[in-house]
């Protein structure tokens, strides 16, 4: 029990002499990560689900819509997001290193956390890549509708989706699609597309992704911005009443679906170890950018229950939907524009991630070295990457939007719980310690903040822990399988160097 908790010492974390990846971020850099990351799917796709509620086939209630205290949802939910910023902030800037919560796991509460962390990741990044990039492929067909053209239905919407839909029209999809050896072809094909693509700009390296993400991210700003301006020529008191129509358990479950949209400020502290003066930029970045990202929510979650019965909005794309309800459809069509281009860069953004978090536990060998190798030409891990893309391609091919919401969700929470209480090991077992940025009050706040996870995790469905507790265990099988005994930290001497490629 001892070895499978033993810590990592932070002086390893911050000395990995050549394994090591280029700084080349600044402070505005990682704001506008941020940015690109957190607005994204969860404000042009899962905020409609979190207004409305969610209906399964068979008319069953899965979950309960918050309907116009949608924005109460974005309030707690930037609350206790910020708890679990201010976490994050303290131990990024006492280790600067790639992994995010996999490295600060490591060295406050010992290798067995650090790999469930690590597995868990996985969830948070290249599963959550997969609803985006389906919701990017809903808004994708608006957008090319406006030119008049349209792909077959069974060309865009994959296969579980078809299959768990309450809309008879998609669901007979499985008998109206072409079939192949009796199997139906109902596959998303722009989703495919855009992962790949991104996956192409990512290879180029980490300056020339920050630079594309930063472009994006004034587009999209754009857009929303004239969403909430022509939306609010267009607001109607009554919409927002009733207020909280399904009480308190309707606020809960809208922000458990809703809280995917802010888990993006985790995958700045991946970019620790590519960020030029990290003590300072990094809380700056994390911070900095769940604030505005907060205040943008709550703006756009109030223009948009009120130009719309909120029951309206359970579809893929919500604001594009609400402003052709309100005969904006030119806007619409804007919208979903700048839809395509928000969520390609959130998706940009987490693809980033995934592979720093591989190439991290590669490094401590707790996956094969391959996995720890770096492209002599652009400096980044680009093995992982590709792997990534391909992986998340493929499943987003085939897969749906909502079941991986929930477990991207559930994943991610239990990240931000275990960072929380690591602060809290860590002033404990190394008070001495410098500490470039400090968590305020720190027995309430980090205390509060894993409380708080824990509550938004109350609010999924029984599936998702259910699901949950499957992708634990095939983690730890793994990790008994092949990380315990290649573990660098306990046989130094089983890991060789990973070359550069």
């Amino acid at each position: 029990m001892t070895q499978l908790f033993r810590r990592k010492p932070i002086s390893d974390l911050l000395s990995q002499g050549e394994q090591s990846l280029k700084r080349v971020m600044g402070a505005g850099d990682l704001i506008m990560l941020a940015i690109g990351a957190v607005i994204g799917a969860g404000i042009f796709g899962a905020i409609g689900t979190a207004a409305a509620g969610q209906i399964g086939p068979n008319g069953e209630v899965i979950r309960y819509g918050a309907g116009p205290a949608l924005v109460v949802s974005f309030i707690l939910l930037g609350a206790a997001c910020a708890l679990a910023g201010v976490c994050y902030a303290e131990l990024a800037s006492m280790i600067p290193q790639a992994g995010s919560a996999y490295a600060y796991s490591y060295a406050t509460l010992g290798e067995l956390v650090a790999w469930i962390i690590g597995w868990d990741l996985i969830l948070e990044y290249a599963v959550g890549n997969v609803a985006v990039a389906i919701s990017w492929g809903d808004y994708f067909n608006t957008l090319i509708r406006g030119f008049g053209l349209q792909l077959p239905a069974w060309l865009t919407t994959g296969y579980r989706t078809a299959l768990l839909s309450a809309d008879p029209a998609v669901h007979d999809l499985l008998t109206t699609a072409p079939h192949i050896a009796g199997i139906p072809i109902v596959v998303h094909l722009p989703a495919f597309g855009i992962v790949m693509v991104i996956t192409w700009l990512l290879l180029q390296g980490a300056k020339e992704s920050a630079t594309a993400n930063n472009i994006m991210v004034v587009i999209k700003l754009i857009a929303l911005a004239l969403f909430i301006v022509v939306g609010a020529t267009h607001l109607h008191p009554e919409y927002y009443h009733p207020f909280a129509p399904n009480g308190f358990t309707g606020i809960h479950q809208g922000a458990a679906i809703v809280f995917f949209a802010y888990i993006g400020f985790d995958a700045i502290s991946t970019a620790a170890e590519e960020t030029k003066n990290p003590q300072r930029n990094l809380p700056i970045g994390i911070l900095g950018g769940l604030a505005i990202c907060t205040v943008i929510y709550v703006i756009v979650g109030a223009v948009l229950t009120g130009m719309v019965p909120y029951k309206e909005l359970a579809v893929a794309d919500p604001l594009s939907r609400a402003l052709q309800l309100s005969g904006f459809n030119r806007v619409g069509w804007v919208v979903a524009l700048g839809a395509t281009v928000s969520m390609s860069a959130v998706l940009l953004v987490f693809q980033y991630g995934q592979p720093r978090i591989f190439f991290a536990m590669a490094r401590d060998g707790l996956l094969p070295q391959w996995a720890a190798r770096v492209s002599p030409r652009t400096q980044i891990p680009a093995v992982t990457t590709l792997i990534t893309g391909v992986f998340v391609a493929v499943w987003s091919l085939i897969g749906d939007a909502g079941e991986t919401y929930d477990l991207t969700n559930i994943g991610t929470l239990f990240a931000f719980m275990l960072v929380s209480i690591g602060v809290l090991v860590l002033r404990h077992t190394d008070p001495d310690r410098p500490r470039p940025f400090r968590v305020p009050f720190v027995w309430p706040v980090t205390l509060l903040s894993a409380a708080a996870c824990l509550f938004v995790m109350k609010g999924l469905p029984r599936q998702a822990w259910e699901r949950f507790g499957i992708w634990l265990a095939i983690g730890l099988v793994l990790y008994f399988a092949y990380g315990y005994s290649h573990s660098r930290l306990r046989n130094p001497s089983t890991a060789s160097s990973p070359r550069r490629t």
